[in-house]
C-alpha cells in the first residue's frame, strides 16, 4: 500500500452510492477519475490502493515535474477559501501577480532568493506583499500535501518581507466634531448607517448585510450574522465577528425611525436595501462611498473611506478610558495583538458602559438628531 501511495499523485475515495472504489488523480489542470472496484471484489482502502499501483495513470509523465501553473489549478479545487470574498483577493493575487511571473516555472525549482527579489518589486503595499508571500507559501505547503514535492524545509519560510508591518497611509479617526459635521450632510439612509458603524464598530460589509429581523426590539438588541461583498452575501470575517450587540435608547429610536420611513420594511428586507435594486439587494459599496466622498466634501473634513468609522469607534474606545482587553472584544478581534499588543481581563458591565460613552459621543449636538431625506 505504502508503496501505490508513494508513486502515484491522487487519493482513493469509496462511493457510498454506487458502492465502488474510485481513485482520483489530476491530469495538469484536469481532474480524472478511474473505477477500481467494488466493495466485494476490494474489501479494504489498502487493497484499493494496491490496484492503484497496478494502474498506469496519476503518475508523473515527464520527469519535468509540476509547474506552478498546474499546482494553483488543483489548489483552486481542492483548498481555496470557501468565503467569497477571500477567494476573490486569493484570485486576484495568483492572476495580476504569481502567475504572471511564476506560472511555467516547476514548482521544485521555487527558491527564496529570485521570490524575494521579486516580492520586494511588486508595486504593491508592504501588506499586500506579504498576502502574496504568504500565498506561496502556501501553495508550496500545498504541493507538499499533494505529494507534488518531497516533505522538507518551505523554502518560502526564508522569504523575508522587509517593512511589512509598515503602514502606507495613517488610519483615519474622525473626532466627535467632524463625525457631527459629516452626519449634518449625509443623506438618509446613509446618515443611519454611519451612527450604526460608529456606535458598534461595524464593518461597511455587516452594517449593509443587515436585515430587520437581525433586530430585538423589545429587549434592544441588534445581531450580526453576515456581510456582504461584491453584492454577494457571505459568513462573517472571523467566528468573532458574529456577535449580539446592545443596542441605547438613542439608537434604537434611529432604526425604528428608519423602519417607518423604510419603503422594504418586512422582516426579511435589508435595513439599507437599494431602490435601484427595488430591495432585493441593499446599497452597493460604490455607493457608499460616493455618498461618503460627496457628504465630505460638504463637511470640509478631507476624504474619508467607509472603514474609517471603525477607526474612529476605536478611537473613542479610548478617549472614553475602555481598557484594552474590553477594546479587543468590542472590536471583535480574534487576536488582542490586532487591537493592541496587551492582554487583561474582560469584564462585560465594562462593555456595555463603553458602549453607552460611544453612542452619547456620537449623538450629542444638534448635528446627530438631524436627518436628511435622500434626494
Amino acid at each position: 500500500m505504502k508503496r501505490a501511495q508513494r508513486h502515484a499523485v491522487g487519493s482513493v475515495r469509496y462511493d457510498k452510492r454506487r458502492g465502488t472504489w474510485n481513485y482520483l488523480w489530476y491530469d495538469g489542470p484536469t481532474r480524472r477519475s478511474r473505477r477500481l472496484g467494488t466493495k466485494q471484489e476490494l474489501p479494504s482502502k489498502a487493497a484499493a490502493w494496491k490496484e492503484v499501483g497496478h494502474l498506469d495513470v496519476g503518475r508523473r509523465k515527464t520527469p519535468n515535474g509540476d509547474t506552478v501553473r498546474s499546482v494553483i489549478a488543483r489548489y483552486e479545487a481542492e483548498r481555496m477559501p470557501s468565503r467569497h470574498s477571500t477567494a476573490r483577493v486569493y484570485r486576484s493575487f495568483i492572476n495580476n501577480h504569481i502567475l504572471l511571473t511564476w506560472g511555467d516555472t516547476l514548482i521544485q525549482d521555487v527558491q527564496p532568493r529570485p521570490v524575494e527579489l521579486w516580492l520586494r518589486e511588486l508595486p504593491l503595499s508592504p501588506k499586500s506583499k506579504t498576502h502574496v508571500r504568504s500565498l506561496m507559501h502556501g501553495l508550496v505547503e500545498f504541493a507538499m500535501w499533494a505529494g507534488l514535492l518531497d516533505i522538507s524545509r518551505n523554502p518560502i519560510s526564508l522569504v523575508k518581507n522587509k517593512g511589512a508591518m509598515r503602514k502606507v497611509r495613517k488610519a483615519r479617526s474622525l473626532t466627535a466634531e467632524q463625525f457631527h459635521a459629516l452626519l449634518r450632510e449625509l443623506h438618509e439612509p446613509f446618515a443611519t448607517m454611519a451612527l450604526l458603524s460608529v456606535c458598534l464598530g461595524l464593518r461597511i460589509s455587516e452594517a449593509l448585510a443587515l436585515r430587520w429581523s437581525d433586530i430585538d426590539w423589545l429587549g434592544s438588541r441588534l445581531s450580526v450574522r453576515r456581510g456582504i461583498v461584491n453584492q454577494r452575501v457571505d459568513d462573517v470575517k472571523t467566528e468573532e465577528s458574529a456577535r449580539t450587540f446592545n443596542l441605547t435608547p438613542e439608537l434604537l429610536e434611529r432604526l425604528k425611525s428608519s423602519k417607518q420611513r423604510a419603503v422594504f420594511s418586512e422582516p426579511e428586507d435589508w435595513i439599507f436595501a437599494s431602490p435601484i435594486r427595488l430591495g432585493r439587494l441593499p446599497y452597493s459599496y460604490t455607493g457608499v462611498c460616493r455618498e461618503l466622498e460627496r457628504a465630505a466634501e460638504a463637511a470640509k473634513i478631507g476624504h474619508l473611506g467607509t472603514h474609517t468609522f471603525r477607526h474612529t469607534y476605536r478611537s473613542w474606545l479610548d478617549a472614553v478610558g475602555t481598557t484594552v482587553a474590553v477594546q479587543q472584544k468590542m472590536m471583535r478581534h480574534t487576536d488582542i495583538r490586532t487591537t493592541m499588543n496587551i492582554y487583561g481581563d474582560v469584564v462585560t458591565d465594562e462593555m456595555t458602559t463603553a458602549g453607552i460613552k460611544v453612542s452619547q459621543l456620537a449623538f450629542q449636538g444638534n448635528g446627530a438628531q438631524t436627518e436628511r431625506m435622500a434626494s
